[in-house]
């Protein structure tokens, strides 16, 4: 997640470092820990240049374990992405997700626990697996594809929808009287989300604002390069939808960000 927010403004990620700290070191645990964090190094294209691990008797359970990181990036100053020429009329593209992306988990333990399942249970919208494993899919990483498409200079802006899902998140990179509007129609609410909002009878607002709904990054590019950054996206890997488009608000609209069509794309 530490790279895909440097992403967004344009910023090459170079270097990540861990921190790893447990009561007592399980060498396997900590060794498949070290090798996810490097394939997420591999994925975003930095350096996993060090780290630290700790050992704390008595502040951790046996097998509980604290990890944290965090990254740096580069970009000149000429380039960054500010969102300030964002206008009314340029178009939103949604790079799909590959889950819950680590926003959000309060509710899903209470979820869970509503459910009655268990995390060694089969997931009911993931068969073949676990439901721990099914909601603890890695987020994606969207550096070495978004960054194509800003060196091609088709990106005026990007957000990253983490904690405050698509409705919190988009306005961060719009300027002052712009918000989105945004069409659930046009992309696929993936099954997690689904069945997530069924156990706990969440609203659709209250979803699109507490999880990523199927969209991990939102692009916003000028309407006459939509179909061009579409391509080199896709080249990239991703999974691209046009989601929806920059519109005018009032200044004290509720919502900056609103999601229509939710009702036929999200209750089907």
């Amino acid at each position: 997640m530490c790279v895909n927010d440097l992403v967004v403004q344009g910023a090459e990620p170079l270097l990540f470092l861990d921190y790893f700290a447990t009561g007592k070191l399980d060498v396997a645990a900590g060794r498949a820990i070290v090798a996810g964090i490097a394939e997420g190094c591999r994925q975003a294209g930095c350096a996993l240049v060090g780290g630290e691990t700790a050992e704390m008797p008595g502040m951790y359970a046996d097998g509980d374990y604290d990890l944290a990181g965090f990254s740096v990036g580069a970009v000149e100053r000429s380039q960054v992405l500010t969102g300030a020429g964002v206008a009314a009329g340029d178009v939103v593209l949604g790079l799909a997700s590959s889950g819950v992306h680590s926003n959000g988990y309060s509710l899903v333990r209470k979820l869970v626990s509503v459910s009655g399942l268990s995390y060694e249970d089969e997931a009911p919208f993931a068969p073949g697996k676990t439901l721990g494993e099914a909601l603890l899919t890695p987020t994606r990483i969207y550096v070495k594809s978004t960054l194509a498409a800003v060196r091609a200079g088709l990106v005026k802006a990007m957000a990253h929808i983490t904690g405050g899902g698509l409705i919190e998140n988009i306005p961060r990179v719009l300027p002052d009287g712009l918000g989105v509007t945004l069409d659930a129609t046009s992309w696929t609410l993936p099954p997690v989300f689904r069945w997530m909002a069924g156990v706990g009878t969440i609203a659709d607002l209250e979803l699109a604002r507490t999880f990523n709904c199927g969209i991990g990054m939102a692009v916003v590019v000028p309407a006459d390069k939509a179909d061009e950054a579409i391509s080199v996206l896709t080249q990239g890997g991703e999974t691209v939808a046009r989601i929806g488009q920059v519109v005018p608000v009032a200044a004290d609209a509720a919502h900056r960000v609103t999601v229509t069509g939710t009702d036929k794309a999200w209750h089907a």
